[in-house]
């Protein structure tokens, strides 16, 4: 009779299917997350209120008409080249750092236009663009 205790194997734990398990978790998420687009122009959206803010510096108007004139500060350019844009807004911002630059477009200005405002200034390194706008009245 032999009463002495049998040798037992060792557990053999196999984390192969763990590790599938994970990576195809890992894969999941991956693939299901949204990703944030920011844009390269940092534009101020206009806000809807009536009033002025007190000691407001002066701002760069740049105004596109609908024939592509711009109208920076009143200098009339008629169809500018971007680097004809970007010497006038020079003039036009002097020694300020970091000015106001305020676009109003007309409503059937082309697009390309007011997209070439927005390049030239965030070339310029001026990050406070705003765009005009007009509140619409209500008829009721």
């Amino acid at each position: 009779m032999n009463l002495a205790p049998h040798p037992t194997e060792e557990p053999d734990v196999n984390l192969t299917p763990m590790i599938d398990v994970v990576f195809l978790l890992l894969l999941f998420f991956m693939v299901s997350t949204s990703f944030i687009r920011e844009s390269s122009l940092k534009v101020d959206l206009p806000e809807a209120s009536g009033q002025m803010l007190a000691g407001q510096e002066q701002a760069v108007d740049i105004i596109i008409n609908l024939n592509g004139i711009f109208i920076i500060n009143g200098t009339t350019l008629d169809n500018p080249s971007s680097e004809q844009l970007s010497d006038h807004l020079k003039l036009a911002v002097g020694d300020n750092e970091d000015p106001h630059i305020i676009i109003s477009a007309d409503a059937k200005a082309e697009y390309q236009s007011i997209v070439t405002a927005m390049d030239v200034a965030q070339q310029l390194g001026y990050a406070r663009l705003t765009l005009a706008t007009r509140q619409t009245t209500s008829t009721e």
